[in-house]
């Protein structure tokens, strides 16, 4: 089963020993993705705009892997504080043209880089 190795500059690097996404078999999968602006690697300022920034970081990720939005077949949200679960759908579903992909939810004790908000997700090629 041949791999091929996603990277793009219009995403942050990965902070740690892995990649981008990998692309096998037609599908993509998608490693998560921080509030990290990809020119300054930084994070963006409240959770609002770090749930913007994972997902357009996302967008990046799967546009080079020759996908969109509207092929994601499932996401995982990590949330630093469940207290944001609501914000985040908000910014979640405008990426979306009303045909939502399945998805999971969780709050984790700390995110890399104090991070308020991660999202992975798994899409067609």
């Amino acid at each position: 089963m041949a791999r091929e190795m996603i990277h793009t500059d219009k995403a942050p690097a990965a902070v740690g020993p892995y990649v981008q996404a990998v692309k096998v078999q037609g599908m993509i999968y998608c490693s998560g993705q921080l509030g990290l602006d990809p020119a300054e690697g930084t994070l963006a300022e409240g959770v609002v705009a770090q749930a913007h920034q994972s997902m357009k970081n996302l967008g990046a990720v799967l546009k080079e892997a020759g996908s969109d939005y509207s092929k994601i077949v499932k996401t995982s949200i990590f949330l630093a504080d469940m207290a944001d679960f609501a914000a985040v759908n908000e910014v979640y579903q405008s990426y979306f043209d009303g045909v939502f992909p399945a998805r999971s939810c969780v709050e984790v004790s700390n995110l890399p880089k104090g991070g308020l908000v991660e999202i992975e997700c798994i899409a067609e090629a």
